[in-house]
């Protein structure tokens, strides 16, 4: 794979195009295109393994893409919406992570793989990352713009501007969603 590089927004969506027409290269070739912004989301990601990053950013990096390729119902339609598409499932394998240390903590007795053997997420660890998990459900139940929102900015990384434009709300909009949607989490949390 080559190194990364610094994507066009246009060749971006331009190759995500090629991709939902049935060019199964095209995502190859998008995903060398954006591997460094991937790894961006994934230090984000492993950064918020609360406590232990247990998760090593190539392994999340790959997991995710591998999540993304097997995915025939989603086709992101540009930049910012690959992004949020990519930082779900980057949610969702550090969640499955947790899940799995959680059921060994509990004496499961199947054994799972998991994304980097060497380090070992401690009981605290695993289970702060499913309290996250609960309460962004819970949020998405009650309002599924506000678990989008909190998805795309908190997760993706994604802007004010870019999170609007994926929501089709204003700005404005976007920044009080944001503030209800912290006041939520937090109180669920508590």
């Amino acid at each position: 794979m080559s190194g990364p590089r610094d994507p066009n927004p246009g060749e971006i969506t331009e190759l995500l195009n090629s991709w939902r027409s049935g060019d199964q290269t095209a995502f190859d070739r998008l995903f060398a295109i954006v591997y460094g912004e991937l790894r961006r989301l994934a230090r984000r990601q492993s950064r918020r393994d609360w406590k232990n990053r247990t998760l090593d950013t190539t392994a999340l990096v790959h997991e995710a893409y591998l999540k993304l390729v097997g995915r025939n119902r989603v086709t992101p339609t540009d930049r910012s919406h690959f992004f949020a598409t990519a930082a779900r499932a980057m949610r969702q394998i550090v969640v499955d992570h947790a899940r799995r240390k959680a059921a060994a903590r509990r004496g499961g007795d199947v054994e799972h793989a998991t994304l980097d053997e060497a380090g070992a997420p401690s009981t605290q660890s695993a289970d702060e990352v499913l309290a996250v998990h609960g309460a962004l459900e819970q949020l998405e139940r009650l309002d599924e713009r506000l678990g989008r929102l909190v998805e795309m900015r908190y997760f993706a990384g994604l802007s004010e501007e870019e999170t609007a434009r994926l929501l089709d709300v204003s700005e404005s909009t976007v920044k009080r969603d944001w503030r209800k949607a912290r006041g939520f989490l937090y109180r669920a949390l508590r």
